[in-house]
């Protein structure tokens, strides 16, 4: 039951009762009615206690106002919430949206084309997860989403590779070639040429005078720095060299330096994969004090956002979010635990199965030299305590031959499964494809050559999980946050709890239709009405059920 501390001068105005029974008297109905989020609510005094009216006129006070017949006070108003204007209605304009939020890429094509068409069907945004990909399978990917409904939208993630400047290049080349307009630029620690280049390439002034960038970015960051960089506009350092290059013209130049690098920032909190465990409370609203400076700093034409990523794995997360201001949300590790995730059964069991510090961090295998670190689950696998052991022997020893012996036997009977001879060997054969450099440092350089090994480790080690290697379950790489054990403790119980029955558009769109009914329930408390806290508790429903209710 629903009570309140307040009195008859709260009152706000009259409701009359339209003759169709528009009143909701007990716990089910009410329910009901905050769950029906795109209909307005009177919160109607009725004796004792209060009730809901929706069905029927409302007419709020005015001075010498005479209630007219049957007309009951109204103490407070609960307005309409539809899911599409949770965030900023811009960004969807922007890229074709209907709701904003967004799968974002990970790795190895864990985000894979089945989950991007799927958002994309859905009206809302997935990016591939190109990371770690040869680029043949990244084209085979821009293809098939190049050919799928024209009106679906879609992007591609453009990892930093600060080992492998040149494929990172590739990369970039192979979407200007096949005109991917979007990606979701990730882990990077600073802007590089290809990244410029990939944003600058193109650009033109329409006949308004308006500058047009058709390759669009959202950079996904944790760091302050980083994020300044790309609010900022490209460095002139970078456009002189494309300048030089040919690869844009002067006037491209100048007007480069007149738009940012990316329009829209994701502030990624704790999360899984690359993270700095940041907390969303504070970084968030760091960096939209940080694009209102930079606004105001460059007077861009376009207005800069901020969206919100880590932990966002339930309605009441994407709810906080949306409250602090963000423009749009970003879903990962819960995508990895759906059916269409480009991962394995055995990997989808274990995520569902997943409690909120059933997780730890590990040395990543794109920046191993780095000490940079992955967030990755521990339960039901030793990779964490494994990798940090990679590590650890890197800092400690010059190369293979200074490994004691056995450290060395240790390493090839239990990690490797292999004599490192034959690991290097294999190594090499990666590399002559991917790298050549590489190898040919390697060969000079004992302790590049330890690293590339013990990179081939980690490397491999999610490619075992994504297929499902029985003989490697031990030895799996998942990228995940603490958010999965936050959403398998929300689902508990219903349809979603078997990770079976799992797809990116029912997972995404409970989380976006709960986050409008918790809207609506804050707008219930912050007029001083008090309810049970179990009174409307927000459980998944099926997505026809969803479609049914936002359809009307």
């Amino acid at each position: 039951m629903i009570t309140s501390l307040t009195n008859s001068q709260d009152e706000i105005g009259w409701w009359i009762d339209n003759g169709n029974g528009g009143l909701s008297c007990n716990d089910q109905e009410m329910f009901g009615d905050i769950s029906n989020i795109q209909t307005p609510l009177c919160i109607i005094r009725k004796g004792d206690s209060f009730v809901f009216g929706k069905d029927g006129s409302f007419a709020t006070y005015r001075e010498n106002d005479v209630p007219g017949n049957g007309a009951l006070p109204v103490t407070g108003y609960i307005p309409p919430v539809r899911m599409q204007n949770l965030g900023d209605n811009s960004f969807c304009r922007t890229y074709g949206l209907r709701y904003p939020l967004v799968a974002g890429a990970m790795a190895n094509g864990i985000c894979s084309t089945d989950i991007v068409l799927s958002m994309g069907k859905n009206g809302m945004l997935g990016f591939f997860g190109a990371a770690g990909l040869m680029l043949d399978k990244i084209e085979f990917a821009v293809n098939l989403l190049k050919q799928s409904d024209k009106d679906i939208p879609f992007g591609f993630n453009l990892i930093h590779s600060p080992n492998e400047p040149d494929y990172e290049m590739a990369v970039v080349n192979l979407y200007l070639q096949h005109k991917v307009r979007l990606v979701e630029a990730s882990a990077f620690l600073g802007l590089t040429l290809p990244v410029v280049k990939y944003r600058v390439s193109g650009i033109y002034q329409d006949d308004k005078g308006n500058i047009i960038t058709p390759n669009k970015i959202i950079a996904k960051v944790s760091r302050f720095e980083v994020a300044s960089k790309f609010f900022a506009p490209p460095p002139d350092k970078f456009l002189m060299e494309l300048t030089t290059q040919g690869i844009i013209t002067q006037e491209q130049a100048e007007l480069a330096s007149k738009v940012p690098m990316a329009q829209d920032v994701t502030a990624e909190a704790d999360s899984g994969g690359h993270t700095d465990n940041r907390p969303a409370i504070t970084l968030l609203p760091t960096l939209l004090a940080l694009r209102d400076q930079l606004q105001a700093e460059y007077g861009y034409e376009q207005q800069l956002r901020v969206g919100a990523a880590g932990g966002i794995s339930t309605p009441t997360a994407a709810a906080a979010m949306f409250l602090m201001g963000a423009a749009y949300v970003v879903t990962g590790s819960i995508n990895q635990s759906c059916m269409e995730a480009g991962t394995s059964d055995v990997v989808r069991e274990m995520l569902a199965g997943t409690q909120q510090a059933d997780v730890a961090m590990a040395p990543a295998a794109d920046m191993f030299e780095m000490g940079v670190k992955v967030q990755v689950l521990k339960r039901g696998t030793m990779f964490a305590m494994r990798a940090a052991k990679l590590y650890d022997l890197y800092c400690k020893y010059d190369g293979l031959d200074s490994l004691p012996l056995n450290e060395r036997s240790i390493l090839e009977k239990n990690f490797f499964r292999d004599p490192l001879d034959n690991v290097w060997k294999n190594t090499c054969e990666y590399f002559a494809i991917h790298d050549p450099r590489q190898v040919d440092k390697g060969e000079t350089d004992p302790k590049h050559k330890m690293a590339l090994i013990f990179r081939r480790y980690l490397g491999q080690s999610s490619r075992w999980a994504n297929s499902g290697e029985p003989s490697r379950k031990i030895d799996y790489q998942i990228w995940c946050g603490p958010s999965m054990g936050a959403f398998n403790e929300w689902v508990k119980g219903t349809h979603l709890d078997n990770f079976r029955n799992r797809y990116v558009a029912d997972v995404s769109l409970n989380i976006l239709f709960g986050a409008a009914v918790n809207m609506r329930l804050n707008f219930l408390r912050s007029q001083g009405f008090i309810f049970p806290a179990d009174m409307f508790r927000v459980i998944p429903l099926e997505l026809s059920k969803i479609n049914e209710i936002t359809s009307r």
